[in-house]
């Protein structure tokens, strides 16, 4: 039986990847109802404030669901939020069993939904792929334990680890099966974060572009300019774009400034700064966090790498790597990190590596 909960357990968690990026603050979460072994109902959330996965599914059962089994990666809720719970669902539906693939990780809530099916008489069982449940959902897990959103450092690079050939000159170091993968990323995550060298340098759009692919949407722009120097006439400010820009500055920093990009559709959040006079990195991960920003791409540039990773604010790399060496000239990865002996770095866990044309991807959480 163990093998045949797997196996629609994977079936949910198929489900479940199509909300990637559209359900923020929530979790993506899918479901599918299995009568006398045959899936007779799939669902998935869609979006924040809509019917649950869970929802979905029995609705797309309909009778059959009444003493079937419900497999659903996520606890169901118990609570009333924007949506009823959905153990009342489930216990409408009449279904015999449910198979959970990891319990809730909000403190306040975690076994509510199971003990309350449990106390129901429906039969539950916790814990099928919990891992990949999990890994699905790590901006969720860690905003909902802590208040902050899960970092991702993100760079393109040489074998040799340098992000340009040249200091202060911008351009693509991989190919375009790593740019693909990269729009991907950047349409699953809810913010995009730069420094404002990398805004000046290479003013970038930083929007999702996939070709072949309508439903896209662009993730929120941040750029940290401690002193407001990104120039109103910003590309990432003159485009088409449902997404905001997001600008972090010092509490001094100039109010005509301000105002000139406010007026070219910026908005300006000023916050204090650090010991060395630059808008203080925690600060930022806590405002973003209040404002239910679960996730954000750190896409550069090496000061701003430096910083994050120094400071031990990256939950997770995914560098791409392209097949050349790039010489004494280019960018580094990162800048003011550094470690006085190898026991002192960071462990990397789960780590994957991919190949993406010539250009190979490595993944890896940042354990601290």
């Amino acid at each position: 039986m163990g093998n045949e909960h797997h196996r629609f357990m994977q079936m949910a968690l198929d489900e479940a990847k199509k909300g990637l990026g559209r359900t923020s603050p929530n979790p993506a979460v899918g479901a599918v109802v299995v009568a006398e072994g045959e899936v007779v109902g799939r669902g998935y959330h869609q979006k924040a404030g809509t019917p649950h996965a869970e929802v979905h599914a029995l609705a797309d059962a309909g009778p059959a669901a009444k003493g079937a089994t419900l497999y659903v990666t996520l606890e169901p809720c118990n609570h009333t939020g924007r949506t009823p719970p959905c153990t009342e669902a489930i216990l409408r539906a009449g279904i015999a069993a449910v198979v959970i693939g990891m319990s809730d990780p909000n403190p306040q809530v975690t076994g509510g939904g199971a003990e309350r099916l449990k106390a129901e008489g429906v039969e539950v069982r916790s814990g099928v792929l919990e891992s990949q449940c999990r890994a699905l959902n790590y901006p969720f897990i860690k905003h909902s334990a802590t208040g902050l959103p899960w970092v991702i450092m993100k760079a393109g690079m040489s074998l040799d680890g340098k992000m340009t050939l040249l200091p202060k000159q911008g351009a693509a170091m991989t190919g375009p099966n790593a740019n693909r993968y990269v729009h991907q990323l950047r349409n699953q995550v809810d913010a995009i974060l730069i420094g404002v060298d990398t805004a000046i340098i290479d003013d970038p759009s930083l929007t999702t572009r996939l070709e072949g692919v309508v439903a896209t949407r662009d993730p929120l722009r941040i750029v940290l300019d401690t002193h407001l120097r990104l120039p109103p006439e910003a590309s990432m400010l003159a485009q088409q774009s449902a997404a905001p820009t997001w600008v972090f500055c010092g509490k001094d920093a100039c109010c005509q400034k301000e105002a000139l990009l406010t007026r070219a559709g910026a908005a300006v959040h000023r916050l204090p700064v650090d010991t060395a006079g630059w808008v203080g990195l925690v600060a930022v991960l806590q405002f973003l966090g209040q404002q239910n920003i679960t996730s954000v791409l750190v896409e550069g540039g090496a000061g701003i790498h430096g910083a994050m990773y120094g400071q031990g604010l990256v939950d997770e790399v995914q560098l791409l790597y392209a097949p050349f060496i790039a010489g004494d000239h280019g960018t580094p990865l990162v800048r003011g990190y550094s470690l006085d002996s190898r026991s002192a770095a960071p462990a990397l866990t789960d780590i994957a590596v991919h190949k993406l044309g010539n250009d190979i991807l490595f993944k890896a959480l940042v354990s601290r």
